[in-house]
């Protein structure tokens, strides 16, 4: 396998399979069928319009309207046994980070809707004399999703309320115990998209990345029982294991690329896939 197979691994969705889910006239999720199908049957909330694409009825014209009317069908979902389970922490739901929300939604209920995530995503590494090291979490075998695998150092979904820098911050000290004051020197490095689908539905999702030179006397230490351990593995450990399985979750490979590629470990001499690397970390999917 490549690099290049993660890229595609991610962006596997077929959105002509969905149904448009519009508010305030803009596509922001898509439906499956059959679940477009369980929500029309809860009431008069939700309706298709003209071209056959679903939105809020117009009864629901306001924020705390459509977070009413989306709390009361996921829970009613959730009773069915349509949507698995909620999570109990809310995700903003706006075309882009320059809009206000329009609505929340429980975050284990966005790709039911296919709502677009945001996320943010954390490369811990360590400057040695022999080149970068960097940070691999490996995920509890008891979590809900993904156990077992590896992970970056720290990373988490952006609930409602919270900005991206400080969400980081926390997710830093409450995954790996990393005090705040260097937490504080998080640098901003971008942003990786993709349009992935599962068996819930469709997640178009963005991570907001952040990479965290650390001491190298700095020893990060499970705070939430989330990871089973950290491990620090030289960069072209960590390269290796990207280019040549799915040990990682699989969007976190993609921050791994992308760390490869601004760190100059990725080249458009060394790697033949380099200019498909480059655009496919970031998928238009802005509808």
């Amino acid at each position: 396998m490549t690099y290049l197979d993660h890229i595609k691994a991610c962006n596997n969705a077929n959105p002509s399979r969905y149904v448009p889910f519009r508010i305030d006239g803009m596509s922001l999720g898509a439906l499956r069928p059959d679940f477009a199908t369980a929500l029309s049957a809860l009431g008069p909330d939700f309706v298709r319009d003209e071209n056959g694409e679903f939105c809020f009825a117009p009864h629901i014209g306001t924020l705390d309207d459509r977070n009413r009317s989306l709390d009361s069908a996921t829970k009613a979902l959730c009773d069915q046994g349509i949507i698995r389970r909620l999570h109990g922490e809310r995700f903003d739901i706006r075309p882009t980070l320059g809009h206000d929300p329009l609505c929340q939604l429980d975050r284990s209920a966005m790709p039911y809707f296919g709502f677009r995530s945001w996320g943010v995503h954390m490369n811990g590494y360590v400057q040695k004399d022999d080149g970068i090291h960097m940070w691999i979490a490996h995920r509890a075998k008891d979590k809900p999703t993904y156990p077992g695998m590896l992970d970056n150092m720290v990373a988490g979904g952006q609930p409602t309320g919270l900005g991206f820098l400080e969400n980081m911050i926390k997710e830093c000290a409450e995954e790996a115990a990393i005090p705040e004051n260097l937490s504080r020197n998080l640098k901003p490095v971008g942003t990786v998209s993709y349009l992935y689908e599962t068996t819930e539905g469709l997640k178009p999702d963005v991570m907001v990345n952040y990479d965290l030179e650390l001491p190298a006397d700095f020893v990060p230490r499970c705070a939430d029982g989330e990871v089973e351990r950290f491990e620090l593995m030289p960069l072209a450990e960590v390269a290796e294991i990207v280019r040549s399985s799915f040990d990682f979750k699989f969007n976190c490979a993609l921050v791994i690329i992308d760390f490869l590629i601004r760190h100059g470990f990725l080249t458009a001499d060394n790697e033949p896939d380099y200019s498909q690397l480059t655009t496919g970390l970031h998928r238009n999917i802005f509808r």
